[in-house]
């Protein structure tokens, strides 16, 4: 394994502390590689209810290797994933104590991504199903997201709108029910965490941008600038290409107000998503907020998010913040989610839940 690979766990069980009732446990190995993040997680889920408990989360990040570039570099993205994932698998394994044959579920991501980096977890996804029999579900990234938000609580109510937001996502999806999803707005140009890391490299700011120019926003004055991000309506879709330009301009004008560019940047990103939010909430009679992906790891957003959802009387949920980022834990839930729905003979090893493909992109649901 490279030394310079940054390995962390998240959350998870002891091991041999599986939950012991009388509902059978359903053992759920998640495999993500979608981008610049390699992880690998077992969940112990419940065959009759919701509850679903990480037993290991394991996740390699990549960010030394393409700081250099200001961004993910796909071909080095890749070669890293090939680097790690076998070595991470095999510590998932070890620090679950179980063999192989124990797991009843593989999921992988197949879609979103980059189609290089989701090779490697897709291969070696359906290598193991092959090898020792276990059926493979494939895992729609965005669904995975979604799914976070049931880790984080499981019994949520429906209609439930979910709010996905990260470096290459901006979606308002209605959820009716488990597996049933209905994108309400998308992004029509940048995704709002794409905004966030262009303006902080135009500021100036290190690597990872998004996280440096939430810190360095706490110093500055939010109404120093009047940045107003693009109106969309009556559709609930997102723009952040003006905001972004508009915060280049500022930048040029006042090179040494970084702190407040970048406080009023934030202001306005998070005014156009908080806007549509209470606007679906209200369309669509929704019960539940949820938010997730990478950007709902801000702190701004998610005080806005939570004010808004008390505001209008509807529960909040948001997955802690380790469960933000890319993660093998959620592909592993929304791959249960999907598959225990399947009818029963659909649910048992076949050569044929193999033939899926990896896609670089694939709409949720």
């Amino acid at each position: 394994m490279s030394a310079k690979a940054d390995i962390y766990a998240v959350g998870g069980m002891a091991a041999n502390s599986f939950a012991v009732c009388e509902n059978q446990v359903v053992l759920i190995l998640g495999i993500e590689t979608s981008c610049d993040e390699t992880s690998v997680a077992i969940l112990d889920c419940d065959e009759q209810s919701n509850r679903m408990e990480i037993v290991v989360n394991l996740i390699s990040s990549q960010y030394d290797a393409h700081a250099l570039f200001g961004g993910v570099v796909p071909e080095i993205a890749s070669r890293k994933h090939l680097e790690v994932l076998n070595p991470l698998l095999e510590a998932a394994r070890n620090k679950a104590d179980i063999s192989w044959r124990d797991l009843d579920l593989v999921a992988v991501t197949r879609a979103p991504g980059l189609v290089g980096a989701l090779l490697v977890g897709v291969s070696a996804g359906k290598a193991l199903s092959f090898a020792h029999e276990i059926p493979c579900q494939p895992v729609n990234h965005l669904e995975g997201h979604i799914a976070s938000n049931f880790l984080a609580s499981p019994d949520l109510k429906f209609p439930m709108l979910c709010l996905i937001v990260s470096g290459g996502h901006s979606e308002l999806v209605l959820m009716t029910g488990f597996n049933q999803f209905q994108r309400l707005g998308k992004t029509r140009d940048d995704a709002v965490g794409e905004a966030f890391d262009k303006v902080a490299r135009v500021l100036g700011l290190p690597q990872p941008g998004g996280p440096n120019l939430e810190k360095i926003a706490r110093e500055g004055d939010v109404n120093s600038f009047q940045f107003k991000a693009s109106n969309l309506e009556p559709s609930l879709d997102f723009s952040y290409s003006g905001l972004k330009t508009a915060s280049s301009q500022a930048q040029k004008k006042f090179p040494d107000r970084v702190a407040d560019i970048a406080a009023s940047f934030q202001k306005s990103a998070i005014a156009q998503l908080d806007r549509n939010v209470r606007r679906a909430l209200a369309e669509y009679s929704a019960v539940t907020l949820g938010i997730c992906g990478g950007v709902a790891a801000n702190g701004a957003l998610r005080e806005t998010l939570e004010n808004t959802a008390r505001e209008m009387k509807v529960d909040f949920v948001m997955p802690d913040k380790t469960l933000c980022t890319d993660n093998a834990a959620m592909i592993a839930a929304a791959g249960w989610l999907r598959f225990r729905e399947l009818p029963e003979a659909q649910r048992e090893y076949s050569v044929s839940q193999l033939g899926f493909e990896a896609q670089s992109v694939s709409p949720v649901g």
